[in-house]
């Protein structure tokens, strides 16, 4: 066989030759921008000029502080192809952290949203590394701001040439990186190799994985910060599939409209989104006739959300899994061909589940001594991971690195169940595991069953200090506007009842009005269980001074 290394350059150049005329759509501060694969090509070979006039060269990191929109996407192909590392930053992250972050990563040269000016005007001070910031706006004009020579992108790159020579490659060379967000400690630091993101990329692309194809027209609104926006926008780029991006800061309203009108056959989100989305469609207000299927990631889907999306709109939600520290696609829950004549609540159970191992990775399930679990849907274990997409290690971390990549398998800290035919289902993340009198509850299942409750929007569940039991499930529920105040602890509660153990029913429910999230969209947990383990020890201790 050949010698030949996988680049992010075959990606590139196979969407410019044979897919010049295909579109990109980005809505832009001014409306929505439209060009082909051919004109995205052209300005890529500009970007990659205008990099090498900052003087950025190989292995130097270049951080985004960017929205989902077509600049963001040529970052994605010049700075790799020019021998740079694209570094994606979390914009939803607390000002401390992304200090953190972009000073860890020694980013040389940062690319900045105009409407995220503000932001980087705060911390711009303690960036010691950065030399050059780059303002992304749909003109050449920089609004107002407080930085010392901002330059303009839109300017840079209608002064640069189109002539350029990419430097040699080798698929080991690193081409993007990302950080994790983290709820105790600092953000780790992953590395995408150029190799990785290929196969990577083979892997989104076939059919019993996400399934993508040229004829698809993909709407990420996963982040393009987080995980490579589950790679999408490699992957499309590859097939030539019309990519629209949502630009900066869409709500549920702009996701619904941009897929009705630019007839969007597939899209990807964290549930949070598909179940801010579903109302408007189920009354009828914006047409999703367009989509073949919703891919929902990033948390677990709600088995109530999948079922009304089948049975009241006719969409597919396919159930997929992954973390930045798997560029992230690792398991999908399409159902296997011998389950057709399964009845309709087993297969919902199915596409419930995180699903199947995508091919090209291994894994196994493993106990805390290290013995693996029986694929028998009940038994739990932690998730281990490990394939040519799969990182070996954190950025500058070895202390982490040590414990994550122990044995040579990434060990994800996801409790779970294999069932017989392989399906892994996530129980909890091993820090949400709930261990009762010595019989463990999953955290995840409690929240899906009761967010099938009609009148529950969301539901968190958390463990809180017993003095006989170690701990107890709480029930933190958000009610739907058109229920509040109408639904009891007892109402939940009686609800739960024979749907869980007895063992699984929480001690008590708290209503909320919002669930805290982190940057990336999920609960929040940390700040529920200090928020009420406090109340807890409140409650507790003034119980015993009335003893007393």
């Amino acid at each position: 066989m050949m010698a030949y290394d996988l680049t992010l350059r075959a990606l590139l150049e196979r969407a410019a030759t044979l897919f010049p005329k295909k579109e990109i759509i980005s809505r832009d501060y001014s409306g929505t921008f439209r060009y082909t694969y051919g004109d995205f090509y052209k300005r890529v070979l500009r970007l990659a000029n205008v990099l090498k006039d900052l003087d950025l060269s190989k292995g130097d990191r270049v951080a985004t502080l960017a929205w989902n929109h077509h600049r963001h996407l040529e970052l994605y192909f010049a700075v790799p192809l020019s021998g740079a590392v694209l570094h994606t930053l979390n914009l939803r992250l607390a000002p401390d952290q992304l200090i953190y972050i972009i000073n860890h990563a020694e980013d040389k040269a940062l690319f900045v949203d105009q409407d995220l000016l503000p932001l980087l005007e705060s911390i711009r001070a303690q960036l010691p590394t950065v030399e050059h910031v780059v303002v992304m706006s749909d003109t050449e004009e920089i609004p107002a701001n407080s930085l010392e020579n901002p330059l303009s992108y839109e300017t840079l790159l209608a002064a640069a040439g189109e002539n350029i020579a990419f430097p040699d490659l080798s698929e080991w060379d690193p081409a993007a990186m990302c950080y994790t967000t983290a709820t105790t400690g600092n953000p780790k630091g992953v590395v995408y190799t150029h190799r990785g993101l290929v196969l990577h990329s083979y892997a989104a692309s076939i059919p019993d994985s996400l399934g993508l194809r040229e004829a698809d027209r993909v709407l990420p609104f996963v982040p393009m910060f987080h995980a490579n926006a589950w790679g999408l926008p490699f992957a499309c780029t590859w097939l030539g599939a019309t990519q629209v991006f949502p630009g900066a800061r869409p709500q549920a309203e702009d996701i619904c409209q941009m897929i009705e009108k630019h007839r969007v056959t597939m899209a990807a989100g964290v549930p949070t989104i598909w179940m801010a989305t579903y109302p408007l469609w189920a009354n009828g207000q914006y047409d999703p006739s367009s989509l073949r299927e919703l891919v929902c990631g990033g948390s677990a889907a709600p088995k109530s959300m999948i079922r009304n999306y089948r049975e009241k709109l006719g969409l597919s939600v396919l159930h997929a899994y992954g973390m930045t520290e798997t560029t992230p696609v690792a398991l999908v829950s399409r159902p296997k061909s011998s389950m057709a004549d399964w009845t309709e609540e087993e297969k919902y159970n199915i596409a419930a589940k995180q699903g199947l191992l995508v091919p090209g990775l291994e894994m196994k399930v493993v106990r805390e001594d290290g013995l693996e679990v029986p694929w028998d849907g009940k038994t739990m274990g932690e998730l281990l991971l490990r394939g040519p997409w799969i990182a070996k290690e954190y950025y500058k971390d070895p202390v982490r690195s040590r414990a994550a990549f122990a044995g040579g398998w990434l060990h994800t800290g996801d409790i779970v169940t294999v069932d017989p035919e392989g399906y892994v289902a996530i129980a909890d993340r091993s820090k949400d595991l709930i261990k009762s009198g010595g019989e463990w509850i999953s955290s995840l299942d409690l929240e899906n069953t009761l967010m099938g409750h009609p009148a529950v929007l969301e539901a968190a569940v958390i463990a809180i200090p017993h003095p006989k039991w170690l701990e107890r499930p709480l029930a933190c529920v958000v009610l739907r506007p058109e229920f509040a105040g109408q639904v009891s602890q007892e109402d939940i509660l009686d609800y739960l009842k024979g749907k869980v153990p007895k063992l699984w029913l929480p001690d008590r429910v708290e209503f909320l009005e919002t669930i805290p999230r982190t940057s990336v969209g999920k609960f929040y947990k940390q700040a529920l269980r200090q928020q009420f383990s406090e109340s807890s020890a409140e409650n507790e201790n003034s119980e015993n001074n009335e003893s007393q």
